[in-house]
Order: C-alpha cells, then sequence, then structure tokens
C-alpha cells in the first residue's frame, strides 16, 4: 500500500468536542452500512448515598447480543459487602432479559480480576508492560 503525503497530518493534545462528534457520527455511519444495527442500549447499576448524590455504580451498554460492563466502582467505604457481584448479576440478567448471550469486561484491578474470574468470567486477552509494570486482562462470560 503506498502512502498519500498530499493530506496535512499533525499530532495534538486534543480536539474540540464538536469535532469529536463529527468523526463519532461518520464512524457510526460507516458501522451501521458495513455491520447492520447493533441494538445498542445504554445500562447502568447506580450507587446513590443517603443525600442522593452517585458514588459509584455500573454503566455499559448491550448490543450485538453481548453485554460490555465499560464501568465498575464501589466505593471504598462499601467494599467487601458484596456489591460489585450484585451489579453484575443485576445487569446480567438485564442483558439476558435483552436477549444477550454474553458479557465482557476489562480490568487493571487484581481484585476486580478476581472477582470476575470468581463470576465465571474468562480471560480472552491481555495487555502486558504497561508502564508501572501494570496490565489489562479482558474477560468474557457466556450465559449458556
Amino acid at each position: 500500500m503506498t502512502q498519500d503525503r498530499t493530506i496535512d497530518l499533525t499530532v495534538t493534545q486534543g480536539i474540540a468536542p464538536d469535532e469529536e462528534a463529527i468523526i463519532l457520527e461518520r464512524l457510526k455511519t460507516y458501522n451501521l452500512q458495513s455491520f447492520g444495527e447493533s441494538g445498542r442500549r445504554e445500562l447502568s447499576v447506580p450507587i446513590y448515598d443517603d443525600g442522593g448524590a452517585i458514588t459509584g455504580g455500573l454503566v455499559g451498554y448491550t448490543g450485538r447480543g453481548w453485554l460490555y460492563v465499560s464501568m465498575l466502582y464501589v466505593p471504598e467505604n462499601l467494599r467487601g459487602r458484596g456489591i460489585a457481584s450484585r451489579m453484575l448479576s443485576l445487569a446480567e440478567d438485564e442483558a439476558r432479559n435483552r436477549g444477550c448471550i454474553g458479557a465482557y469486561i476489562d480490568t487493571m484491578n487484581p481484585q476486580a480480576l478476581a472477582l470476575y474470574r470468581k463470576r465465571g468470567y474468562r480471560e480472552i486477552g491481555r495487555l502486558d508492560h504497561l508502564a508501572g509494570g501494570h496490565l489489562v486482562t479482558w474477560l468474557a462470560k457466556r450465559f449458556d
């Protein structure tokens, strides 16, 4: 493949939110034309404090028959009480109700990794040698 050098490209620290939105919209249009509707639906299990302020929770979405958990955070004062496991159960149950066949998640946290494995998630990929000696693990769980 030859490289087109007629377009001036530079690396920047970031772009404006409206410019990012343009790229995202064009990518979504391309994906829709190439792969069809994803059926994407947002899903969350928030944790609120007594005053109604959000303190943590699970955020993700279902699409193409799978649940993706993009964020899962339990405040330190609530850890060790099974809340992460309960949030995963609620999200997985909702994903099943939406017709999903499984779930996937990624983590850098060794304690979270142990929890996900305990809940039946299996490693499907890993990226080692991150700064500080860390790694990212991707995990998946089939519901059948």
